[in-house]
Order: C-alpha cells, then sequence, then structure tokens
C-alpha cells in the first residue's frame, strides 16, 4: 500500500474513533442525567446524603444543574474533549485523579492476564497441529472448550484457596505482588485464551487443507516452517481481531477478578462509585471504558493492511482503477 493511500485510511479510520468516542461519552451523559428523577440532583437535594446547601450550591453551579440538558451536555463535553471528568460527588477530588490513581493497577492485571492468554493459546494451536492424535491430540483440542465453561472468578478462588492458604505461594494481603499478580492474570486469561484457540485452531485448520499448504509440505519444510509460515501468518487477521475483543473482555473481567483478589484498581474504584452514587466517577469509567476499546479497535484495523498483502493488493487495485477512470483516453 503506498503511504499516501494508507495515511488517508489511517485518518479516516481515527476520525471515525474519534466520533465514536464522543457518542459513547454523549449517550452515557443522556442515560445519567436525561432519565426521570435526575440521579445527581436527587442524590444531592436527599436529606439522608448530609449534603448541606452550601455544599449543594457549588456542585449544582459547577455541573450546571440550574441550566437545560443541552447546556449541561456542552458543558460537560467540553470538558472531556480536555480529559477533565468533573468532581466527585462524595470525595470533592477530581475524577481524573481517582481514575489515573487506579487505572495503573487495572492496566497491569489487563496487559498480564492478555500474555497470558496469547501464550496458552498459541500453545494449544501449536499442539493441536503438530501433537500427533496417539499422543493426545484430541485431548487438546477439548481444552478450549473445557475452559471456557469456568468463569475467571472460579478459578480465581480455586487458587487463592490452593496457593495461597494450602502452599503459601502469595499472600491474599499483598495483592500487588509479582506472585498474587501472576495467579490473578491467570484467573483472567484462561477464559479468554480459549475463545483465542478456538478462532485460532479453527483457521489452522482451514488453512492446512489449501492447496498452497501441500505443496509445502511436498518442499519438505520443517513442522515449526510450515506453522508458522503457511499457517499462522495467514490465520493472523483473525487472531488479531479475536485479541482485540479480548481487550474489552479482560477490562470488564479484570472488575471481577479485581474484588476477589483485594486488589485497588478501577473495579475498585467502580465499586465505591456505585454504592455511593458517585455518578461523575460511574461515567468517567464507563466513557474510559469505551475509549480504551475504541482505541485497540483501530489499532487492529490499522494493522490489518500491514499483514495481509491480499488487502494491499486490493486497495492498490482500486486506486487505480480510479485513476484510469479519470484519465482521458
Amino acid at each position: 500500500m503506498r503511504t499516501s493511500n494508507y495515511l488517508g485510511y489511517a485518518l479516516q479510520r481515527f476520525a471515525q474513533a474519534l466520533v465514536v468516542v464522543i457518542l459513547a461519552y454523549i449517550l452515557t451523559f443522556l442515560i445519567i442525567n436525561v432519565l426521570p428523577g435526575d440521579p445527581i440532583s436527587n442524590m444531592l437535594l436527599d436529606p439522608e446524603n448530609g449534603f448541606s446547601r452550601q455544599d449543594v450550591a457549588p456542585i449544582i453551579a459547577y455541573y450546571g444543574l440550574d441550566k437545560p440538558i443541552s447546556a449541561q451536555l456542552w458543558i460537560a463535553l467540553s470538558r472531556f474533549v480536555t480529559g477533565d471528568f468533573g468532581i466527585s460527588l462524595r470525595s470533592s477530588l477530581p475524577v481524573s485523579g481517582l481514575v489515573l490513581n487506579a487505572l495503573p493497577s487495572t492496566l497491569i492485571l489487563t496487559a498480564s492476564a492478555l500474555s497470558v492468554a496469547l501464550v496458552l493459546a498459541f500453545l494449544i494451536a501449536l499442539a493441536s497441529q503438530n501433537l500427533p492424535p496417539k499422543y493426545g491430540q484430541g485431548l487438546i483440542r477439548l481444552l478450549p472448550a473445557a475452559s471456557l465453561s469456568i468463569p475467571s472468578f472460579i478459578i480465581g478462588i480455586l487458587l487463592i484457596q490452593v496457593f495461597a492458604f494450602q502452599f503459601g505461594l502469595f499472600r491474599i494481603t499483598s495483592p500487588d505482588t509479582f506472585a498474587a499478580t501472576a495467579f490473578a492474570a491467570f484467573a483472567l486469561g484462561v477464559p479468554v485464551s480459549a475463545q483465542i484457540a478456538e478462532v485460532l485452531v479453527a483457521n489452522l485448520d482451514h488453512e492446512a487443507r489449501q492447496e498452497y499448504f501441500s505443496i509445502a509440505r511436498s518442499r519438505s519444510l520443517s513442522r515449526i516452517e510450515l506453522f508458522t509460515r503457511h499457517q499462522l501468518r495467514p490465520s493472523s487477521l483473525p487472531l488479531i481481531t479475536m485479541i482485540a475483543l479480548a481487550v474489552g473482555e479482560l477490562l470488564g473481567g479484570s472488575l471481577v477478578t479485581e474484588a476477589i483478589f483485594g486488589r485497588t484498581g478501577i473495579g475498585s474504584l467502580v465499586q465505591g462509585a456505585v454504592s455511593m452514587q458517585d455518578y461523575p466517577v460511574i461515567q468517567a469509567v464507563v466513557s474510559l471504558a469505551a475509549t480504551v476499546f475504541v482505541v485497540v479497535n483501530l489499532l487492529a484495523d490499522l494493522t490489518y493492511p500491514l499483514l495481509d498483502p491480499r488487502l494491499r493488493t486490493a486497495r492498490r487495485g482500486q486506486t487505480s482503477g480510479t485513476e484510469a477512470e479519470e484519465t482521458p483516453e
């Protein structure tokens, strides 16, 4: 693909991603603020919450709660594009600071779980293609389905019971240590690895049935070379798609895993915000999750033309066809 064509494609995808993020924030804002009852105003005016008139007045002025919904949305959206998510109704601290303090722990857990998922999926895929049937190839192919049937929180509870309480390999009172993070990542990554492995194995089987694979096999190539060049590489596009989807699932699953292993991250922040009805924090976390999901899928879309020569050829063909139509005879 020509550099100019790819740059135009990247800018187009970036603009689309930006629109999706803004629309996701607007939708979240409307759900919280436009539904009957206006939860923020109701919470502030509820005597049981302990807000005095002196406390309520600056909050109403800051969020523009005394203005029309369109004005409130414009105020919130103007702050959102600058990274300002407002002020927490409970702690009176900037929501951006609360999210940034909790985010590193969640990102470490998510990245670790993704690494675990990719390694397990790759090992299962490799064994499914190269392990002889008499040594358990069929059993290997059943592992993804078995892993999918076990939720991550069940795996987490079992890991804590066995490796923390019985063997003492990590302490639940120190959830941020390397060992505790590794076990939490394993609990979170196993179900996701099953999804990636199922898609990868199916695509590897598909590529193995192609004519070019039979020709490559007749050239007496090694098993590793056959696997990497003629099976794994053509299966890279579905794999990247699954990885992009897995990131969103890992972010959602990390909230539960953090609660099980006692980690302080976005999960504990959301749990506290929901229980305390801190709606600005909830909106910030939802918007952040949508942004991360959109960005990951954007990166996947930008990677496709770089990996698949057929996409590059197709785009060059479209460009050449357009130029030919524009060229006078």
